[in-house]
């Protein structure tokens, strides 16, 4: 395998250096919302006619079969050619297509075609009143025939408004435990009956949606697994995902860390010199500059463990937190360092990454990062609980 990854490796380098769209951060942020998505999926497209957007994934899927591995060695020489994410496709490529593959139908599995040419997928799992506590979900699905009629609420549907089908969690039984009475849903977002809002955020995008159900129907052939399953199904995900997120993570935040360096000796400093001259800006930087190299080391072990035994666990709640707050305070020193011309009205920013460049767009950004995928709170209960081994809150 290790020959195998090493050609991999030399043909997707010297891919990117050919195909890499050059300027590509400035370009999308002068584009409209409706051209950005645009772009992400043609970039998925170009990616996978190249044989390069899936190598991990089995063959029988359209990849190369090169596993958890070749998911590594793909993000790390994106992250060295800094070439664009297919962010608008980060549920589509790891979230559906890991259900898909493991709980689907060979029906279903189809739509893993559509994927492959750059389908947008969006979760339906949180509500209003079921964000951390997403086994409370109210959203309804009652049997009708042949199918299911879906009734209820999601919000934070990442793409929503683009998004061709939908990952749905509803509840199918009133009567049973809160965890047991969920059952997972494929739902076609042209279905009639579905209204979806976008959320204009501080940023002034509008990334995440809320979707309404009114009465739509769902098929039987679009339930995954049996009823009553969805909670289990939900879970199903790349093992490694979020312990290779951080490798684009901690790459992009090196060079932004450095870009910062070089930016600060044209910046003024407080005593009249350049920045790069102050003492307590050296020491902040300096600082981030260093937990960039933990978070590097948490990262490099977790992948490690990962690769030995295909489990991440509550490990990956570490590294989650760990960046969060590493991406708060960085994203503040940078703004801070800017200056108030980094806090004027840019327009509409487009979402092109957690560290665009943007600094002050990108602190506000930040903070989702403490919410999303489960709170930091709940991440250090987790990490109480479940690393630490500390007796669990009382009830």
């Amino acid at each position: 395998m290790s020959d195998e990854l090493d050609s991999y490796r030399g043909e997707l380098r010297k891919w990117l250096v050919a195909h890499t769209p050059r300027h590509w951060r400035e370009k999308l942020q002068a584009s409209s919302e409706e051209e950005v998505v645009d772009f992400y999926q043609r970039w998925t497209r170009q990616l996978h006619s190249g044989g390069l957007l899936v190598a991990h994934w089995p063959q029988e899927f359209g990849g190369r079969g090169l596993g958890f591995q070749g998911q590594v060695v793909t993000q790390q020489e994106l992250s060295r050619a800094d070439a664009p994410r297919p962010r608008p496709l980060a549920i589509s490529l790891g979230h559906a297509a890991a259900t898909l593959m493991e709980h689907g139908t060979p029906d279903q599995q189809k739509l893993i075609e559509e994927i492959l040419d750059g389908a947008i997928f969006c979760q339906g799992f949180s509500e209003p009143e079921a964000g951390s506590d997403l086994a409370s979900l109210r959203t309804r699905a009652e049997r009708r025939g042949d199918g299911y009629v879906i009734n209820g609420q999601k919000t934070w549907s990442s793409f929503g408004r683009y998004a061709r089908w939908c990952l749905l969690l509803a509840r199918t039984d009133l009567a049973a435990p809160k965890h047991r009475g969920i059952s997972f849903f494929l739902v076609d977002m042209d279905s009639p009956g579905i209204t979806v809002r976008p959320i204009r955020q501080p940023t002034g995008s509008s990334e995440f949606c809320e979707i309404f159900f009114d009465d739509v129907f769902v098929p039987e052939s679009m339930r995954v697994g049996a009823e009553g399953e969805g909670w289990k199904i939900a879970q199903t995900t790349l093992v490694t995902e979020r312990a290779v997120q951080m490798l684009e993570l901690t790459e992009t935040m090196r060079r932004s860390v450095s870009q910062l360096v070089e930016d600060s000796k044209h910046l003024p400093g407080p005593g009249g010199g350049p920045l790069a001259d102050d003492a307590g800006f050296r020491s902040d930087l300096a600082g981030v500059g260093i937990q960039v190299e933990v978070l590097a080391a948490l990262t490099e072990r977790s992948l490690a463990a990962a690769a030995a035994t295909g489990q991440l666990g509550p490990a990956s709640s570490v590294l989650k937190v760990f960046f969060s707050e590493l991406l708060q305070n960085f994203t503040r020193i940078a703004t801070e360092a800017s200056g108030m011309s980094e806090m004027g009205d840019t327009g509409e920013p487009r979402e092109v990454g957690f560290l665009s460049g943007q600094h002050f767009v990108d602190h506000l950004r930040s903070w989702t990062w403490t919410i999303a995928a489960g709170t930091n709170e709940i991440q250090r209960n987790i990490i109480a609980e479940r690393v630490l081994g500390l007796p669990r809150e009382a009830q």
